[in-house]
């Protein structure tokens, strides 16, 4: 399942940087998370680390992009490759 920014989001621009897929940018009025580039850093780290730095906790999984681990762990691949 990759991650979706909610409305809450204040673009503080911290979880941007973060990302090592590059999937977070800016949309037309908060930022955004690209459903084919986030691997909720499966292959990179433990814990997504949009999540981790997220200082209004406005992150959360995405209920029309669901994938498990394994999905998820092909996607790191396929990008890295």
């Amino acid at each position: 399942m990759s991650l979706m920014i909610t409305e809450e989001c204040i673009n503080c621009d911290i979880c941007r940087p973060e990302c090592p897929n590059e999937a977070i940018f800016l949309g037309e009025e908060i930022y955004e998370i690209s459903a084919d580039k986030c691997t909720e850093c499966v292959g990179h780290y433990d814990v997504p680390q949009c999540i981790a730095c997220c200082p209004i906790d406005c992150i959360e999984k995405d209920p029309n992009n669901q994938e498990d681990e394994v999905s998820l762990l092909e996607k790191f691949i396929k990008l890295t490759s």
